[in-house]
């Protein structure tokens, strides 16, 4: 396989969209498919989809096409799912209770281990069979837990100090909720979540 830091973002963001296409096929019984069925269903060049894959190994057969669960076993193993990732949550409010409820990403290994808030009259209680937890014992948990991914889902004016204390209790990677930008060290990746500006966009297309 290529070397990671080759390899662009956005090849990289495209693989959980393939994963999801082809666990569908699985699902419903789909042995193989080609990338030109790919692209059609997925609205993406069927050229783009073979170079994507391409960067990664041989995964197709001429003829043939890609093999549905080969091609799910290798995309799993380049985006690091086979074992379990563990993943903390900075915010139990109504959207942190909404996402740590959300199960669907537990097929893929991965699990919310840990909430986090800094309110008084949230410490303690239970959510998704976690209990909640001051912000004092953030860095012991991440490490005790070895934890690498976090949610930040708190207002816009705490997400950079939560930012912070989350770098320097050796997190990896960000998954920002709050509707602003977050800065950290260079390695820390940091995406963002902003249902407000998707929607903004979309209004532009609207007639």
């Amino acid at each position: 396989m290529a070397k990671q830091e080759k390899i662009s973002e956005a090849v990289v963001r495209r693989l959980p969209i393939y994963l999801r296409y082809l666990s569908y096929l699985q699902q419903v019984g789909v042995a193989t498919v080609s990338s030109q069925q790919m692209g059609k269903n997925l609205d993406v060049n069927p050229a783009q989809i073979r170079k994507d894959l391409a960067t990664f190994g041989d995964f197709g057969k001429k003829g043939i096409g890609y093999e549905v669960n080969y091609l799910i076993e290798k995309i799993r193993q380049i985006l690091k799912l086979t074992d379990e990732i563990r993943v903390v949550l900075v915010g139990a409010g109504h959207l942190g209770h909404a996402i740590s409820n959300y199960n669907a990403y537990l097929k893929d290994n991965m699990r919310i281990a840990a909430i986090f808030d800094c309110d008084p009259e949230k410490l303690g209680k239970k959510v998704a069979g976690l209990t909640i937890q001051p912000l004092e014992e953030l860095a012991e948990t991440i490490a005790a837990l070895n934890i690498k991914l976090a949610i930040i889902t708190v207002p816009a004016s705490a997400a950079q100090s939560v930012c912070d204390q989350l770098t320097e209790a050796g997190i990896k990677g960000i998954l920002n909720f709050a509707p602003t930008t977050i800065r950290s060290a260079k390695d820390v990746r940091i995406h963002y979540a902003d249902v407000t500006s998707n929607l903004q966009s979309l209004a532009y297309y609207l007639s």
